[in-house]
């Protein structure tokens, strides 16, 4: 029996899952994921700063998986391409006459010194709940003691997590004074970004419309200004020293650090694929999501990493992996966005929307178009129930 092996449960890997499994294939779908439950990485900035708990943004993946997908709990340590073999942690290696590589992201630290040791990340639940312990423990201790520093606040990079991020911290600190007795108004938030604009997605009148939501919040703008060492208590840029007992990394993700390990001709863990998702000299291996580089034929950049694109990419994985085991000719990878939706807390966001030219839309009404994007995913990769209890 042909084994279709996929890695990963994330946007891209659950999706082909759902798509080979309604196929009704006689083919052997094996699902091989590290934890016993799909997040949402769109929502992890929420449960870092405490609007959501992991329980709203998680949902089981053998509640959600079809009865003929084997679903393997286990780690992936490589992958052999010659002899299309998969290595776990625990378990025996793992044979595969077809294979779905969405392994997903981890943090970029891109050898910025102390960023790993000192800079608190949002890549999973662990390190969301990991950075939001942070946060509340230190603005807790400044009742006793006394350190402006513990209730400073840096987040590094301006990206979209970034943004986010924010957005839900201004949203709740008010609430954390109140309950953890520090003085609001002596709290200090600084974001540094490298680039010279933040949110380079959208367009300017959105960028500064959310920069003025931020900033009249307390946020603290530093643009132009790449960060050179992260230290226990200080980011540095070049002589500029932005002192916190908070750091939050936000600055970019890589693929899996599984690709490297395993030989793949890539950067920063991720590998430029053939136009139908295949890696070259290997068709019957399709690589998706984060750890996959995907050219836009038109402009020839690199489409960003999306949960939007990843789900797209699995749509069209699904139906080669389909294609080539029924000796047919593959399809060409397309993308056209839908648009963009950013979030600025529970209530406010700034969005573009392509559907007959672009719409773009800015305040509260953006809040109600993304929580139909958020449920609308959970939708598609679960049902309809778990829709339900996520809310």
């Amino acid at each position: 029996m042909t084994t279709i092996m996929v890695l990963g449960a994330g946007y891209a890997g659950l999706r082909v899952v759902k798509k080979l499994a309604h196929a009704k294939t006689d083919a052997h779908i094996v699902l091989v994921n590290q934890n016993e439950y799909h997040y949402e990485s769109t929502q992890l900035h929420q449960v870092a700063a405490g609007t959501k708990e992991p329980a709203d943004v998680v949902f089981d993946l053998r509640k959600s998986l079809p009865d003929s997908v084997e679903l393997i709990i286990d780690k992936v340590v490589g992958i052999d391409q010659d002899n299309r073999k998969v290595s776990l942690e625990h378990h025996d290696p793992l044979s595969y006459d077809y294979l779905v590589n969405a392994l997903g992201f981890e943090s970029e630290t891109f050898g910025i010194k102390g960023a790993e040791e000192y800079g608190w990340p949002l890549v999973d639940v662990d390190t969301a709940l990991a950075a939001r312990k942070k946060l509340e423990q230190t603005l807790a201790r400044y009742q006793t003691s006394h350190d402006p520093l513990d209730l400073s606040i840096v987040v590094c990079g301006a990206g979209f997590t970034s943004i986010e991020y924010l957005g839900e911290l201004v949203y709740r600190l008010p609430q954390l004074s109140k309950r953890l007795g520090f003085p609001m108004d002596q709290v200090k938030v600084d974001c540094i970004e490298a680039s010279p604009k933040i949110l380079p997605m959208f367009s300017k009148d959105l960028v500064d419309w959310a920069v003025d939501y931020l900033r009249k919040r307390g946020v603290n703008f530093h643009t132009s200004t790449p960060i050179t060492e992260v230290r226990q208590d200080a980011v540095v840029s070049n002589d500029q020293e932005f002192k916190a007992h908070t750091i939050i990394w936000t600055t970019g993700v890589r693929g899996s650090h599984v690709i490297a390990d395993s030989g793949y001709n890539q950067k920063r863990n991720r590998v430029v694929v053939r136009d139908d998702l295949s890696v070259e000299q290997h068709p019957e291996e399709f690589l998706v999501g984060d750890v996959s580089a995907v050219p836009d034929p038109q402009s020839g950049r690199l489409y960003p990493t999306t949960a939007q694109i990843s789900m797209a990419q699995a749509d069209t994985a699904a139906a080669n992996v389909l294609a080539r085991m029924r000796g047919q000719e593959p399809q060409r990878f397309t993308f056209r966005s839908l648009g963009t939706v950013c979030s600025l807390g529970p209530h406010d966001g700034v969005a573009e929307i392509d559907r007959m030219g672009t719409l773009k839309l800015k305040g509260k009404v953006v809040s109600v178009l993304k929580w139909i994007v958020n449920e609308r995913s959970v939708l598609e990769l679960a049902d309809v129930r778990t829709m339900l209890e996520s809310n």
